[in-house]
């Protein structure tokens, strides 16, 4: 039976040996971008709110736990440049806007969110071991974190653009989506554990 140590070991090493890590100081750093363009574009527009359910932040969760902190905010940061360039990486909904404007707009403080919220994931996900269970059950507290993180960053920045009163608030940024984010983070937990196993039995 393999310790959370060894598991954490195992995390430790993704974030140096794997590719993917390496990438942010190479062209291999394209492929989590397109995996956040991906989840970006699965997107369904609200009718009473200016955000949109999206996939985007599971790929911003996932990524936090699978990388390393500063290749985990690197990564989100290049695909929010991309986007500001007018790239077509953010959620193409109806209506909405491109380029930095984009980034500008309701749903920017849930973008600018990201690179931190990735590496506040990858950070708690690699900190010292602690009564927290399996390695599943970390990286769920770890996401949760960063979710809630992401959550609420989007609902400051909605607050100062429509000056909404903080119940109307909840109503358009938080609320709508507590369910959908919560099984995000159970599939990123659960995705990122059975990466790490997969690992130590290959290696």
């Amino acid at each position: 039976m393999r310790s959370d140590t060894g598991e954490q070991r195992k995390l430790d090493k993704i974030g140096t040996d794997e590719p993917g890590n390496r990438a942010v100081h190479g062209p291999g750093n394209t492929g989590f971008i397109v995996d956040a363009n991906v989840c970006a574009h699965l997107a369904l527009p609200l009718y009473f709110t200016p955000v949109p359910l999206s996939l985007a932040p599971f790929a911003v969760l996932l990524l936090g736990l699978v990388l390393r902190p500063g290749v985990a905010a690197a990564t989100l940061g290049a695909y929010l440049l991309e986007g500001a360039a007018g790239l077509p990486v953010f959620s193409a909904t109806p209506g909405a806007a491109s380029g930095l404007a984009h980034l500008l707009g309701p749903t920017g403080g849930y973008l600018l969110a990201y690179p931190l919220a990735a590496a506040l994931i990858a950070f708690l996900a690699r900190g010292k071991r602690q009564a927290t269970g399996s390695g599943f059950v970390r990286g769920g507290l770890s996401a949760g974190a960063g979710s809630l993180f992401i959550l609420l960053c989007g609902a400051l920045w909605l607050a100062v653009l429509t000056h909404a009163p903080a119940d109307s608030i909840a109503q358009l940024a938080i609320l709508p989506f507590l369910p959908g984010d919560a099984l995000k983070v159970v599939a990123a937990a659960a995705l990122a554990s059975g990466w790490v196993r997969l690992k130590q039995r290959m290696d």
